[in-house]
């Protein structure tokens, strides 16, 4: 499960590590995002076009890794490039295609780059970039071009490229418009453009063939359908498995020849094994050996460097089976996790005290970690487009026998927070004393929030017996279901004395006081600006934030605990009873935990249909209106850091620096020049 970020409106002053000469130790030092809060030289913001922003992130503290250390974080986030091309295939059949024209032109082409269409054109190709292909990263639907299709057709003509006309005019018509459609009478696979699925195969048959399979121990299902696609051959349904000598082969080689290299320089013997279960399941393909990578993962808990790899996250998926490549590398925060560790050590208490029915309580959660890390480089669905929070292995049996690994993405977090402001904030709370509560409390309410959804969240409750898992039994909504109970739990406790008790905050009310205004006036109306004038909410982030906020706000209007006021025109949401808007968040806690332990799909389409779909197209436009004069981009992704070896005459690294690229062109560009392996369909 990955958090993705939403501004909260936090002013930072967060600032810079200056790259120093690499050095080469064997020596273990810290490394800490408080090595950045001192210096004030460092530009996070690279560019911005369309609706996006595009950030960079610094490596602090990368010169006190050793060298063996260094080589390991390049080995992985080379292997996470390596796959770089499976991420765009997977989005779209047509994307690799589409891309390499659009970078053929911005490589050939050598006429008038003064005109208003070059810069349509060049918007369009930065925006497509950024979303992995021609879909917009967070609405689904198809980016829609600002040029006209006689330019591209001139572009193409005289640079000598030839695009095939199906292609071509897919780039400009209304066929395959939303990547993941949600909305099962559209069809939610005939609906979606997402390519995990021949385009004759119906939801229904997918249905069916899965309920066919079954699990050599029932108590450990295997993730069906997780790194395959679904198609027909000769009228039969066939899975096409991700793996050496199926599909995505020749990526998939590339990845395990970096993963071999990173086993040479293991940091010890389990950070070892587990990489090598994880190239034999890209070499096999076989579900049984990803459970058993994932146990031996969850279970390396040693060490200052980890990552996340492989086919993971299923938002991608309307069915919810098949899982989208990415890939980030990571570097322990040391400073930052031992402060949050204490979040670990009380994950049972929090288990105990919460609001959920008792036979839905785990009575031994295990295994939890929790780590504040520094990221040291993302590909494939992790970028540009980037999560701040992670809580895996996915699988339900695996979370609940060996525990899982949390973790919060500090400089990223600090990145988009050096990048923001608070006039957002001022437009849209109600009173001075929101205000004020948001800047004395909004960045550290956020980073518990996403601690606790993450750590204690997903961690949370336990399935009936003999209730299959959550994306068989809930099916499209499985995955908002999951983040809206993970963001429940964290809200629960937000107000808790106990985080006060643990020293987390020295005052507990008036951080879930600044919390809640700040979720409650996100869910209900901030959000908005994001999503186009007239659409019903789509992603599943944002549906969990609305229909949470929207079913507490119904819930307590006989009590008034949280009141709509129009003033002079603009809307704001005000709550006046704080204690009783954590209770009704803990009975909803306690419905969505009720939900996934039955598998209650009724109930599930129900809360989602009826409270996160459709929006309030007068306050929609209002929101839009008073956003607008910010000129703010509600999207924000990042280049990543450039590590680039040193070698000796024998071929050997000696050293490894870290650059900044050029610009985001430039990184795209060099990206496709070096790891584009797949060929344009597969």
């Amino acid at each position: 499960m990955k958090l993705k970020f939403i501004p909260l409106f936090f002013a930072a002053a967060l600032s810079v590590l200056a790259c120093k000469q690499e050095k080469a130790t064997s020596e273990k030092q810290e490394v800490s995002t408080a090595e950045i809060d001192h210096k004030q030289d460092f530009d996070y913001v690279v560019e911005e076009f369309a609706d996006i922003k595009i950030l960079r992130y610094q490596i602090p503290g990368w010169e006190n890794l050793s060298l063996k250390e260094q080589k390991l974080v390049y080995y992985l986030t080379q292997a996470g490039l390596a796959g770089r091309d499976i991420i765009w295939d997977q989005n779209y059949r047509h994307n690799l295609k589409i891309r390499k024209a659009l970078e053929h032109v911005v490589n050939n082409y050598n006429g008038d780059k003064s005109t208003a269409s070059w810069d349509d054109f060049m918007t369009y190709v930065k925006r497509v970039w950024f979303s992995n292909g021609i879909h917009h990263h967070y609405s689904n639907d198809k980016i829609k071009p600002e040029f006209e299709k006689s330019y591209l057709k001139t572009l193409l003509t005289e640079t000598n490229y030839n695009l095939e006309d199906e292609v071509f005019e897919v780039i400009f018509n209304d066929k395959d418009a939303k990547k993941v459609n949600l909305d099962a009478s559209k069809g939610l696979l005939k609906g979606s453009a997402t390519n995990f699925y021949g385009v004759e195969v119906t939801a229904a048959e997918v249905d069916d063939f899965y309920a066919k399979k079954t699990s050599p121990n029932p108590e450990k299902p295997l993730s069906f359908g997780l790194n395959s696609k679904l198609v027909k051959e000769n009228g039969e349904l066939v899975e096409k498995t991700y793996k050496v000598d199926g599909m995505y082969h020749e990526s998939i080689v590339k990845v395990i020849e970096w993963l071999e290299k990173a086993k040479t320089v293991a940091e010890n013997e389990a950070q070892a094994d587990a990489l090598e279960l994880l190239i034999e399941y890209y070499t096999t393909g076989e579900l049984q050996v990803w459970d058993d990578y994932n146990v031996a993962w969850v279970e390396a808990t040693e060490g200052n460097i980890d990552y996340i790899n492989g086919f993971i996250e299923v938002y991608n998926d309307p069915k919810g089976y098949r899982g989208s490549f990415e890939n980030i590398v990571q570097i322990k925060d040391f400073d930052m996790s031992k402060k949050m560790a204490v979040l670990e050590d009380n994950v049972q208490w929090f288990e105990d005290n919460a609001p959920i029915a008792k036979e839905h309580k785990k009575e031994n959660v295990k295994g939890v970690t929790y780590k504040t890390v520094i990221v040291a480089g993302e590909a494939g669905d992790a970028s540009p487009s980037t999560p701040i929070g992670v809580n895996l292995p996915n699988a339900n049996w695996i979370r609940q026998e060996h525990g899982s690994k949390s973790v919060s993405l500090g400089n990223i977090i600090n990145a988009y927070n050096n990048a923001g402001g608070t006039d957002k904030l001022r437009e849209f709370a109600y009173t001075e004393e929101e205000i004020k509560l948001s800047e004395q409390y909004g960045k550290l309410a956020d980073k518990l929030h996403t601690a606790l959804h993450e750590v204690v969240g997903h961690a949370s409750g336990k399935l009936n017996p003999g209730v299959g898992e959550t994306k068989e039994t809930l099916k499209e909504y499985a995955s908002t279901l999951e983040e809206g109970r993970a963001d429940l739990v964290g809200l629960y406790y937000l107000m808790d004395p106990k985080l006060q008790e643990l020293g987390l905050t020295d005052d507990s009310e008036k951080l879930g006081k600044a919390a809640y205004n700040d979720y409650i006036r996100n869910g209900l109306m901030t959000q908005l600006a994001r999503i186009e004038l007239g659409k019903d909410i789509e992603e599943a982030h944002m549906r969990n934030r609305q229909w949470v906020s929207a079913w507490v706000y119904e819930k307590g209007k006989e009590d008034n605990v949280i009141e709509k006021i129009n003033k002079e025109g603009k809307t704001y949401f005000v709550i006046n009873d704080y204690q009783k808007l954590r209770e009704l968040f803990g009975e909803l806690l306690k419905e969505t935990q009720r939900i996934k332990s039955e598998g209650d799909f009724k109930a599930v389409k129900a809360l989602v249909e009826n409270y996160g779909v459709k929006v309030d197209q007068e306050l929609h436009k209002e929101v839009i209106e008073r956003n607008a004069k910010f000129n703010a981009k509600p999207y924000s992704g990042f280049v990543n850091p450039i590590l680039r070896p040193e070698m000796n005459e024998n071929g050997e690294i000696i050293k490894i620096t870290v650059e900044q690229p050029e610009s985001f062109m430039h990184q795209m560009l060099n990206y496709s020049k070096n790891y584009s392996f797949l060929p344009l369909e597969n």
